[in-house]
């Protein structure tokens, strides 16, 4: 007979159990729709191949012989003889910012002769090296030479780490950086050069907490020992057993009693104004939580290289990689919430603890220091050498870390590790929405024939409709086969005969449009890959997105679009344009999924009640061009991100009806367009947040900016 007590005993068990199967079950689901992604992806790569492969043959020889004219020009005579007019080209860019240094210098209240010592020193701080490194000789100008960059703009002279010292020792109430680091039997002169760098620092409100994680080699202990009697700041802890790199930060943790927690690896290199400028950040955003700077890599020679010049804090791009590494500054009190380091995800620990520390902290809390103040040492056996062989559990963890962050934050979707980053699939909503596909055209039956089949053959998602914005077309061949695909389900054919306005017509077409999500597309696109509609589809229906373009293609197979970067060639470019469909691009960045602060209007999506909350694209101001920047950038104004995707690929065959800015008129109305753009948006386009003030606003290659448009001077 079953007692009452074992009844209850039994049924709490069978309840566990019930849940537990439910949870298994979830689990399988979720493990057949990952298999059936999967599976369609491998599809759709296969399609792409099929479809790509000729082109890329006919192309690969064009390619080589560009990149082999593109290093001709670097070496030709006809590029050194014109280094001097490239000189003078930066020269008058020096002087220009010494004078917005002097004038802000005034306007700041610092007085007339302080204002031309700043104004004088803006550029000499920079330019001038230390006498071990300078080079005054006149050279050929390279735009890709990071030395010499970092020669005029990442070196500071002695007047301006006096200046930065004479601060720096008057904060005597700044907060109190606690600076953390775990070794394990490290290469004993790099262990002394990252110590050093931290005693070096023109900060001195400093600790450096490490833990050394039991090290089996017998110099290391003596030597930390000797490190922390020389210095007070310098706190050891020596472990018993080794518990590998989380275990040992954690124990450095428990040392540490700052306002703020730094991290800093064994071998690896502070610049001394490093502590400085993130103090002075923090002063200057005084709600920020955590902040990230620059960094780059040192090789085992000490020689520094491979810049990764950061946006502002870029969540899908954070999403595909480890956007923040180093250098990386955490409140105290917030380290302690989130508790540390966690060993399961050994390999990928500090991107896991910036996942758990987002979801504490507001978008705003999160500040972006756009300068260098972090070298990490390159070496066999080290991730900074980007060899995804060495240490392929980390990207497995960290795709694991990705996959909880989602499940804790209720993110209907499943990171999936590529080779160069992470790539999210979003969950659909079910049932899926309805798309209104807009394409806007006169005339031009070839390309629209084109774009229509290409979307009935080649779209696995089936529920949309195609609206077909015809602008006065009177070719004959074009009206009938629009009137034939208008007796074709899911098709509507609307006439306006209106002068031509881009904004205007595709205003018209989402007044009329049935779909939640709206889908602008020129009449010059093709489809390439089957999953393009679900791919654009489920990052449009995320909360927080706005407007969401594809990775466009010319019909040779190079980048056409991969984001939008405002300034570039004065008002804004497409990203990586001209580089080669399989290049990753700067960091990934042409073939992993982040926000740009607009992306082009020849394939956007965006769902019908964002687009309708800023009143559609601005048919008054901007009638032809500019108009897909300026409704991204309404779409960040009221809080949305805008979003770049690679997995939604698709040919451009770019201005093969409407043409170029040739003619007189249409050069003065597009001039017209972008003195409004500058007039609406005076610090977007000055000031582009997902791209790098280090970057160059010439060309669309995120090359480096001579000179850069922040400053060590604009620090001081």
């Amino acid at each position: 007979m079953t007692t009452p007590s074992n009844a209850a005993m039994l049924e709490d068990e069978c309840a566990r159990l019930a849940e537990e199967l439910k949870d298994r079950e979830q689990q399988l689901v979720d493990l057949l729709q990952d298999y059936t992604d999967r599976n369609l992806q491998l599809v759709s790569a296969q399609h792409q191949v099929m479809t790509l492969t000729q082109r890329v043959l006919a192309h690969e020889e064009a390619a080589k012989a560009h990149a082999v004219h593109v290093d001709n020009l670097y070496l030709s005579t006809s590029w050194r003889v014109t280094a001097p007019l490239r000189r003078i080209s930066v020269l008058s860019q020096d002087v220009k910012h010494s004078v917005r240094v002097f004038r802000e210098a005034l306007a700041a209240g610092k007085g007339l002769p302080m204002a031309l010592k700043q104004a004088l020193h803006a550029n000499t701080a920079e330019a001038e090296a230390t006498p071990d490194v300078a080079d005054h000789a006149p050279k050929a100008f390279d735009p890709r030479d990071y030395k010499e960059w970092v020669r005029r703009y990442d070196t500071l002279d002695s007047v301006m780490v006096e200046r930065l010292g004479l601060e720096a020792a008057s904060m005597t109430d700044g907060p109190l950086v606690s600076v953390v680091m775990p070794t394990y039997n490290p290469n004993l002169d790099w262990l002394s050069q990252a110590i050093q760098s931290v005693r070096d620092q023109l900060y001195p409100r400093w600790e450096l907490c490490i833990a050394d994680d039991a090290s089996t080699d017998p110099d290391v202990r003596p030597l930390l020992e000797q490190w922390m009697a020389e210095d007070p700041r310098i706190k050891v802890t020596f472990r018993d057993t080794n518990g590998h790199i989380s275990a040992a930060t954690n124990s450095a943790l428990a040392l540490a009693s700052g306002d703020w927690i730094t991290f800093l690896d064994h071998d690896d290199v502070l610049p001394a104004h490093a502590l400085l400028y993130m103090v002075k950040a923090i002063a200057r955003h005084p709600d920020a939580r955590m902040l990230y700077s620059d960094e780059d890599k040192l090789d085992e020679h000490g020689k520094r290289y491979d810049p990764y010049f950061k946006t502002d804090w870029n969540p899908d791009l954070f999403y595909s990689h480890n956007l923040v590494t180093h250098l990386a500054f955490y409140r105290g009190d917030l380290m302690r919430e989130v508790g540390g380091l966690r060993e399961a995800y050994a390999g990928a620990q500090d991107y896991d603890l910036v996942l758990r520390v987002i979801e504490k902290v507001k978008a705003d809390q999160i500040v972006h220091v756009p300068f260098i103040l972090y070298h990490w040492r390159a070496h066999a056996g080290s991730t900074a050498t980007a060899d995804l062989n060495i240490k392929p559990y980390a990207m497995l963890a960290g795709e694991r870390a990705l996959n909880d962050h989602y499940k804790r934050m209720g993110i209907n979707a499943r990171a999936q590790f590529i080779g160069h980053g992470y790539r999210a699939r979003h969950r659909l909503p079910k049932p899926a929405p309805k798309v209104s596909i807009i394409i806007p055209t006169r005339n031009a039956v070839d390309l629209v024939r084109t774009c229509v089949e290409s979307i009935r053959d080649k779209s696995t998602y089936k529920n949309y409709e195609i609206l077909l914005m015809d602008n006065g077309s009177d070719d004959p061949e074009a009206l009938a086969y629009f009137a034939e695909q208008a007796q074709t389900p899911n098709f509507r054919v609307i006439r306006d005969d209106s002068p031509f306005s881009y904004s205007a017509i595709n205003n018209l077409g989402a007044s009329m449009a049935t779909g939640e999500v709206l889908c602008f597309l020129n009449n010059d696109i093709e489809v390439i890959s089957h999953d393009w509609l679900e791919e654009l589809v489920s990052q449009a229906c995320r909360p927080g997105i706005g407007a969401v373009g594809a990775k466009l293609l010319y019909p040779n197979t190079t980048i056409q679009h991969a984001g939008v970067v405002l300034g570039i060639g004065g008002w804004a470019g497409h990203a990586h344009k001209g580089f080669s469909l399989y290049a990753h691009g700067y960091v990934g960045r042409a073939s992993l999924a982040s926000n740009f602060s607009a992306v082009t209007g020849a394939c956007m999506a965006v769902q019908k009640k964002h687009f309708d909350q800023v009143g559609g694209f601005d048919d008054v101001n901007l009638k032809v061009a500019c108009n897909d920047v300026d409704l991204c950038l309404r779409f960040a104004e009221m809080g949305l991100r805008n979003l770049f995707t690679p997995h939604a690929l698709l040919f451009h065959h770019e201005s093969a009806t409407r043409g170029y800015e040739d003619t007189p008129e249409k050069k003065a109305r597009f001039q017209k367009e972008v003195d409004y753009m500058w007039k609406r948006w005076p610090v977007s386009m000055a000031r582009d947040p997902a791209y790098s003030p280090n970057h160059t606003l010439d060309h669309e290659d995120f090359g480096l900016a001579w000179p850069p448009r922040v400053r060590h001077a604009d620090m001081a």
